[in-house]
Parts: C-alpha cells; sequence; structure tokens
C-alpha cells in the first residue's frame, strides 16, 4: 500500500534529522514482533544519518530491546516521553505522578471496578493476574507482573497508574472521573478502549517528542513522527512530518500529512521507504 497525503502540506521546509515512532500498532505487529522490513528500513535511516527513536506508554524494559534490535543510538521516550532512557538503559530523567495525585487516581480506579495496574521503581504491580489483558501486558512490558505488593509505599514514585477494563463505558466514566478529581495534577488518555492511563502532567506524546527533540539537539521542524491512536495525535501536531497508520482512526489520519501501511503490512518501513529516505535525499540535491 503506498503513503499517501492528506493534510496538503508539512511544517518543514528543511531536511528531516529525527524519526520519532510510536510502539504498539505502529513499530509492531499485532502479535508484538518487529517485522524484519522494518528493522532493515531502521537501518538504512541510521546510516543515512537521520536519527530514529521511540516514544510509548510502555516502561523501559518494553521498548530497550525493540531499540536493539533496530540499532538505536538515541535516547528513548518511556511512558509517553515521561521517562527518558538511553538504549544502553540509563535513564536520563523520570517525571513520577505526584503522592497526591497517585493517592487520587489509585482510589478512582479502586473504586471504579476496573484492574489496578502501577508501574514504580522498574516494577509492574497489578492486582488481579486473572485479567485477560495480563499476557498482552507481559509481551508488551517484558516483565511478569508482582501481585498486590505494598501500594501505600510507590505513592511518589509512581511513573504510571492504569485502569484497564473492557467494559468501555467503565473506561469512560473512570477517565471523567479521574479528570475531575485529579485534573491538571495528571496526564489522564486512554491508550487504547481497554486502558486509563494516568501519568505525570508532562508525560504525555506532546511534551514527550518536545523533550526527545531537546535531548537528542534536533528542532521540532525537522522531526518526523508516526503513530496510530489518538493519544499520538499531541505529538503528530508538534513533528514537522506527521504520518498516520493506515489502521488509524479518520480523527488521527485527519491530523497526519501522510497515511502509511498498517502495522501488520508493514507501515513504518514502508514510511522510511517511501517518504523519509526520498526526502533526505531531496535535501542532499
Amino acid at each position: 500500500m503506498a503513503s499517501r497525503r492528506m493534510r496538503g502540506g508539512t511544517k518543514s521546509n528543511g531536511p528531516i534529522r529525527l524519526f520519532v515512532s510510536d510502539v504498539d500498532g505502529t513499530l509492531v505487529r499485532h502479535d508484538k514482533t518487529l517485522a524484519p522490513a522494518t528493522v532493515d528500513a531502521a537501518r538504512r535511516l541510521e546510516h543515512a544519518t537521520v536519527h530514529m527513536t521511540l516514544i510509548s506508554a510502555r516502561p523501559p524494559s518494553g521498548i530497550l530491546p525493540l531499540a536493539k534490535a533496530l540499532g538505536l543510538t538515541a535516547p528513548l521516550g518511556a511512558f509517553n516521553g515521561g521517562t527518558l532512557v538511553m538504549p544502553s538503559g540509563d535513564i536520563l530523567s523520570a517525571r513520577h505522578l505526584s503522592a497526591e495525585a497517585s493517592r487520587k487516581a489509585y482510589a478512582i480506579v479502586r473504586a471504579s471496578g476496573a484492574s489496578l495496574w502501577v508501574f514504580a521503581d522498574g516494577k509492574w504491580f497489578a492486582d488481579d493476574a486473572t485479567n485477560p489483558h495480563v499476557p498482552h501486558e507481559v509481551k508488551s512490558a517484558m516483565v511478569d507482573p508482582v501481585l498486590d505488593g505494598d501500594w501505600e509505599s510507590l505513592h511518589g514514585r509512581i511513573d504510571k497508574i492504569v485502569g484497564v477494563s473492557d467494559d468501555v463505558p467503565t473506561i469512560t466514566k473512570l477517565e471523567a472521573d479521574s479528570k475531575a478529581a485529579i485534573g491538571s495534577d495528571a496526564e489522564i488518555s486512554c491508550s487504547q478502549t481497554y486502558y486509563c492511563d494516568i501519568t505525570h502532567p508532562l508525560a504525555n506524546k506532546g511534551d514527550g517528542i518536545v523533550a526527545l527533540c531537546a535531548a537528542i539537539g534536533v528542532p521540532l521542524e525537522e522531526t518526523a513522527a508516526i503513530g496510530d491512536m489518538p493519544n499520538d495525535v499531541p505529538m503528530l501536531k508538534r513533528a514537522g512530518v506527521a504520518i498516520a497508520m493506515g489502521q488509524a482512526p479518520t480523527a488521527v489520519k485527519t491530523e497526519a500529512d501522510w497515511v502509511s501501511a498498517t502495522n501488520d503490512e508493514d507501515g513504518v518501513a514502508k514510511a522510511i521507504e517511501r517518504i523519509l529516505l526520498p526526502e533526505v535525499a531531496r535535501h542532499r540535491l
């Protein structure tokens, strides 16, 4: 599937020097694996002296192996950019929920009836091993959950709280209740229809791409970004070139300059080969 232009113009007139990719629904296929074509394209991009990096709601443990497989060298954005981590595993910076905000979020998720997940201290704490999304998260986070634990002692060091439920009204109400109770003290968004993520107010992909650009030393207008979900839109709006995945909702596609193929059709590889590398070549003429 060929990529096609949507908005009719980019915010960049200069060369693309940085490519920022979402992970789930974008970089990896539905089975959470990297396509060989994606690995090959990423290495071609690095050889063309364009940095590539990742930004994801995943913890560092869930993106570091992908960065290694792709041969990436630039800082990465875990927890939607709330944590910047080097491919070596060294943490550059981490934004945690305030203890007051995390206590409110904890209470709201508990009261909602959704399963509760907490990410802190490099671990994933869960209150229900039977939740059907646990095996899925094991593949994404690349760690096993710690069941229950001393929840109270984690406040002040929590990277992300997640309410998990396949009941859409439950997640919708959980998101609304959390925003009403916590307000600007947290970023609250749904990374999937069954996940309500609660993080530090600057742990969102809009501020995340700004932080990555600053850490890498590349201006936003010389940055391309690709994603598939509404929580990627703040990133797409700020990037010089915005690319949506083929299976993205219409609301995401309308924010993009280009639409690529789906994640199961090597959409990231096609975006690199058909959009980014030709742009790099054009600016070198």
